[in-house]
């Protein structure tokens, strides 16, 4: 530990529960916000933002989400991929089916559409832990990428299942430049952050961690197990939606359903375990320490 809060004296209740209450958290972030917001897209190549950079924010985002999974939660996930694949094909076919679609809503919409089908594959969990839930989310990570391959309306009538993701416009500006692309990804990936960051230190965090750390234990207490563990499932959900959303309009800009396979949920699960389960900070350092920024995982 390189510091310490004493000395550090809180005055009123809303300083206590800063997101980040002790200062030298606060002027780091800062840091890292400035250098990533201003001078990463001035002094980057246009291979480190489309090549790494972008990918590496994508992939922090789906390892957000499994962190609160698995992290604080407790409850074992090996479905990652498919998840994203839900946010990647649900945010085209709003795109595509609805005119006028935002792009934000598209890729919030998208993320729902992911929580969704994460609460009905995490129905298991109130039953089973451990080895044996890990086993049972498997089956939405072969039954997903099935689906989508085999249901072309999906892929637009698509034969291969492949889509080719829409151009990406906000109120008129098209994202078309890698600094746009890598913008359009840092912010998001930074909102979603700060929001995992104020759930886990919140009444719901310190459910997930009472689940995690003896469930019995939190029943007696009065914590509602199946609300409990359905949430978590839904919020991890999301964020790999909204992660697999970015993948396929900001990085790739054409995907297909096998692109999101078993190894790529275990790439995320990798990510968590080297970066730090249950620590929001470890979804940041666990890809590149797992060689996301040197090698291509296409």
């Amino acid at each position: 530990m390189l510091y310490r809060e004493a000395g550090q004296f809180k005055a009123s209740y809303g300083a206590d529960q800063q997101i980040f209450p002790i200062r030298q958290d606060r002027i780091g972030i800062m840091i890292v916000l400035a250098i990533a917001f201003i001078a990463v897209p001035m002094l980057a190549s246009e291979y480190w933002l489309k090549g790494i950079l972008i990918q590496f924010l994508v992939f922090s985002c789906a390892a957000l989400g499994l962190n609160i999974l698995t992290g604080y939660a407790g409850q074992l996930s090996l479905g990652s991929a498919a998840f994203m694949a839900v946010g990647a094909f649900a945010s085209y076919n709003f795109m595509l089916r609805i005119d006028g679609m935002p792009l934000l809503v598209a890729f919030v919409l998208g993320g729902l559409a992911a929580a969704f089908v994460g609460i009905l594959f995490g129905l298991p969990s109130l039953r089973i832990k451990g080895f044996y839930l890990a086993v049972a989310t498997l089956a939405a990570q072969f039954f997903i990428v099935w689906l989508l391959t085999k249901v072309s309306w999906f892929s637009n009538d698509s034969s291969s299942g492949v889509i080719t993701a829409q151009e990406m416009v906000i109120f008129g500006y098209k994202f078309v430049t890698p600094e746009s692309k890598y913008l359009l990804v840092l912010s998001v990936v930074t909102a979603l952050a700060l929001m995992a960051k104020n759930m886990v230190r919140g009444s719901v965090g310190r459910a997930w961690m009472a689940v995690r750390d003896m469930d019995v234990a939190a029943e007696v207490i009065g914590i509602r197990i199946m609300h409990t563990k359905l949430l978590a499932f839904a919020v991890s959900s999301f964020y790999c939606g909204v992660a697999g959303a970015l993948y396929a309009y900001a990085y790739l800009g054409t995907v297909e359903p096998e692109g999101f396979n078993l190894d790529l949920s275990f790439k995320i699960l990798f990510m968590i375990i080297i970066g730090g389960v249950g620590s929001i900070s470890g979804a940041f350092l666990g890809p590149p320490s797992s060689s996301c920024c040197r090698f291509s995982w296409m």
